[in-house]
């Protein structure tokens, strides 16, 4: 009698390829392609995948690969730093310009408060040194969320080539670049008033908890806006307006706060639904998932929240008619142009409207408060004059 061999496979090549094994002889194997009935979809597997592994299987490596920057600043770059300049995202400034519209905003609205009131020249010194740190600390926000995100960009096809998720920066790399923006953002705190240690540091932690409120809620804009709304409290404290010791300041500050957090969620959820898509299969969760049949709505009510807080925080601290004219009215017609015209099914056009609606809405509100500060600078000029 012939003999016969019990044929062990191992587990790669019986799950390799899509394909499975039949023996039809002793000596021969025939390998049949899997129906296409018999595949998992990727997106039911996703989640559980992202709970049990550290690096999951990309799903678009259909996509071209990472081909540095031939074009613009980081094309310049040597190679080795270029990495470090995607990581903070220098090639892409509007999430810099979010971060300082507050800080500019509530430094225009506390200068006529100031004794004496600021003068222009101090208000442009003090908008660079909020610029600066809006530059830094947005870096450093982008490089902890990254951190956070390592094995989750590469299932979106939009995050996917980021330093991190490709491999061009290892894990322990871009810690050490954290702590090292971060003490660069403390240089460019001490410039400020001491008091402003104390009223900035508390943002850090909403800084290191955005990335997470992703895989726990599906409103980590809020989250977000908490963030980048920082700034409307700073200007206040950065030209020695003590808010503690004034309720209708201090008021106004938290009003200018909440007004910002409404524009955060607005145009962040804008932001969202170029990778609603990714997100849905990821697993990742947003505003712009749990909303996406009335997503118009929702702006429309973030809107009408926001300038009503932003009105609010006018009479909190005494704004003159330039003020609701200009930043609340300027804002009431940006935002509903901007909500009625984008296309939310379009990458393209939410991109567009989240980088331009930037200035757009922010230029208009600045100009507003800032036409409102002059009004009120140059009649106190006056009324020194004639005393």
């Amino acid at each position: 009698m012939s003999s016969y061999r019990l044929l062990k496979l191992p587990p790669r090549l019986a799950l390799s390829k899509s394909l499975r094994l039949s023996v039809t002889t002793p000596r021969h194997l025939a390998l049949t392609p899997l129906k296409p009935s018999s595949l998992i979809p990727y997106h039911t597997t996703t989640s559980k995948l992202l709970s049990t592994t550290t690096s999951p299987t990309p799903t678009t490596n259909n996509l071209p690969p990472y081909t540095p920057p031939q074009t613009g600043f980081l094309s310049h770059l040597p190679p080795s730093l270029i990495p470090y300049a995607e990581l903070i995202r220098l090639d892409k400034p509007t999430g810099s310009y979010y971060l300082f519209f507050p800080c500019l905003w509530s430094t225009l609205l506390a200068a006529p408060l100031s004794l004496p009131p600021t003068s222009p020249s101090s208000i442009l010194s003090t908008s660079l040194l909020f610029l600066s740190g809006a530059i830094i600390m947005r870096g450093a926000g982008c490089t902890i969320n990254d951190l956070w995100d390592r094995n989750l960009d590469p299932h979106v096809t939009r995050t996917r080539l980021r330093p991190l998720a490709r491999g061009a920066i290892t894990p322990s790399n871009a810690l050490l670049f954290t702590g090292a923006q971060l003490f660069a953002g403390l240089a460019i705190l001490l410039q400020f008033p001491s008091s402003c240690f104390f009223y900035a540091t508390p943002s850090l932690l909403f800084v290191a908890a955005y990335p997470l409120a992703k895989r726990i809620t599906y409103y980590p804009q809020a989250m977000l806006g908490l963030t980048f709304s920082w700034g409307a409290i700073m200007g206040f404290p950065a030209l020695g307006v003590d808010l503690l010791s004034n309720n209708a300041v201090l008021a106004g500050a938290g009003l200018l706060y909440a007004s910002n957090v409404a524009w955060t969620v607005l145009y962040d959820m804008i932001y969202a639904h170029m990778d609603i898509k990714d997100d849905a299969k990821a697993g990742i969760k947003s505003i712009a998932l749990k909303h996406d049949k009335e997503t118009k709505q929702v702006l429309t009510g973030l809107a009408a929240v926001q300038i009503a807080l932003l009105a609010g925080a006018g009479v909190a601290t005494g704004a003159g008619p330039t003020f609701f004219v200009g930043a609340c009215g300027g804002a009431a017609v940006t935002l509903g142009i901007m909500i009625k015209r984008v296309n939310l099914k379009s990458v393209k056009d939410c991109w567009w409207w989240f980088v331009n609606g930037c200035w757009i809405t922010g230029g208009a509100i600045s100009l507003g408060i800032g036409a409102d500060y002059l009004v009120r600078y140059l009649e106190e000029k006056k009324d020194e004059e004639s005393a």
